[in-house]
């Protein structure tokens, strides 16, 4: 009997399969699979290994469903964490710790919707907090405008000239004395030879203002109305909110233009496209996983094939030395067997053998354990070996071991007619990537040719 592991979705997953067997849903009444589960645990108890295999599939199946659900529950609540505009259509402000948000909100006015993103500051800060924060920003606004150049002594890419920073409540004003080579927003037009450069920073929050003054080295459309209504009306929500930064709440308007506005908050919220996912995952894994079960199965076809010339060729030299047919069975069983433990190396073959010989070890006729050999191997090839040593126990065949070599001879022809016809297949499936390296050359030639012409 085949003991069934236990996963922590077991009795969920047992439970919802007895249901469905009461029910017979055709989920679990395949035939094919149940072919493939026989031949692929021959001997053992076919309802024990169909029942162990359906719970496995699923449980792995509940575990990916629980799983992605988590992820979309944390992703819904992330998103309605994110969400700071109340009911009344105001919005907290948080503390300095907090750091200034960025919020998307939407606006729904009567005929139109208009989406915005907005910065909202946190509440402001003392007169001595703002002067320990203006040493540190001085000390680190080189590492925060260099962007992709190595230091300020090199500059030929985009600096992050910036009208705030993470981490700052400052807003800052750009001043360069080359406008030429490097404009206000951080743009650079670069020089034919290195050329110095003086940026000047000026900074302030609230009633604080400040300048930094670095010396850096330079080297070598129309409007709709629509995009109007959105300048204007992001310009009014910008000045508004900076305007009310000593306030507790920041009151958004709720008209404009003589229209009046509906404001929503815009989260990115994926929980459903994750549990969409989480949920197709789990179907697909559940689904083919049968057709891995058939491959496992194609694949063991596969070996007991190659190992068939090599089973054949050994019975032939046992018995040719004179060995009984048993004994030459057993002997290139136990063979295997030895190899097995140093090598650790599994062959379907020689495990069908081993068990033949535990089954005459435990009383069962030569005969019947040769006919149960080949019928487990499911294969031709076997299904005539195991003919073959049963008409030699029932009719004292003296032509046995000219038989054998017959098949030794059928076994090895048979295997070097598969070796070409993997060959060939190997060949027609390299055609096609040969086509496409044949079009990309052809490509990498012509595309030149027509340029120059």
């Amino acid at each position: 009997m085949k003991k069934i592991k236990t996963s922590p979705f077991h009795k969920a997953a047992m439970f919802l399969y007895k249901q469905a067997c009461l029910r017979k849903l055709p989920l679990f009444s395949s035939a094919q699979v149940e072919n493939d589960l026989k031949q692929m645990h021959p001997g053992e108890n076919i309802q024990w290994i169909k029942t162990d295999y359906y719970v496995k599939k699923l449980s792995m199946t509940l575990t990916i469903v629980l799983v992605g659900g988590l992820f979309g529950a944390a992703a819904r609540l992330s998103a309605a964490e994110s969400v700071v505009l109340q009911e009344d259509g105001s919005i907290s402000r948080g503390s300095y710790q907090d750091g200034k948000a960025d919020i998307r909100i939407v606006a729904e006015l009567e005929d139109q919707t208009q989406e915005f993103r907005i910065q909202l500051w946190p509440r402001q800060l003392s007169r001595e907090e703002t002067e320990e924060l203006a040493a540190e920003f001085r000390k680190e606004l080189p590492d925060l405008i260099v962007g992709k150049n190595r230091s300020l002594s090199q500059v030929s890419e985009p600096l992050l000239l910036e009208e705030s920073y993470e981490g700052f409540p400052f807003t800052v004003e750009w001043d360069s004395s080359r406008p030429d080579i490097l404009g206000s927003n951080g743009t650079v037009d670069p020089p034919d030879r290195p050329e110095q450069i003086s940026l000047t920073a000026e900074f302030s929050y609230g009633e604080y203002a400040g300048e930094e003054v670095m010396i850096l080295t330079a080297e070598p459309a129309s409007v709709t109305p629509q995009e109007l209504l959105h300048r204007e009306l992001e310009e009014y929500l910008v000045a508004a909110e900076e305007a009310g930064r000593e306030e507790e709440k920041w009151e958004l308007p709720s008209r404009w233009q003589g229209s009046e506005i509906r404001w929503r908050q815009k989260t990115e919220d994926n929980s459903l496209p994750v549990c969409v996912a989480a949920i197709a995952v789990a179907v697909l894994v559940y689904l083919l996983s049968d057709r891995d079960l058939h491959e496992k199965l194609e694949k063991r076809r596969q070996c007991l094939r190659q190992e068939y010339p090599d089973i054949v060729h050994q019975m032939v030299l046992f018995v040719g030395a004179g060995m009984t047919v048993r004994g030459a069975f057993q002997r290139v069983a136990s063979d295997y067997e030895q190899k097995r433990l140093l090598t650790e190396k599994k062959l379907p073959a020689y495990e069908e053998m081993l068990y033949t010989c535990r089954e005459l070890q435990s009383g069962i006729s030569e005969g019947a354990a040769y006919e149960h050999f080949g019928k487990r191997t499911g294969q031709q090839e076997y299904i005539r070996f195991s003919t073959l040593l049963m008409q030699n126990l029932k009719r004292g065949n003296s032509t046995l071991l000219d038989r054998l070599r017959e098949e030794a001879d059928k076994a090895a022809e048979e295997r070097l007619q598969r070796s070409k016809r993997l060959g060939e297949e190997a060949g027609t499936k390299l055609l096609v990537p040969m086509v496409m390296m044949l079009a990309v050359v052809m490509v990498m030639i012509m595309v030149p040719a027509f340029l120059s012409m």
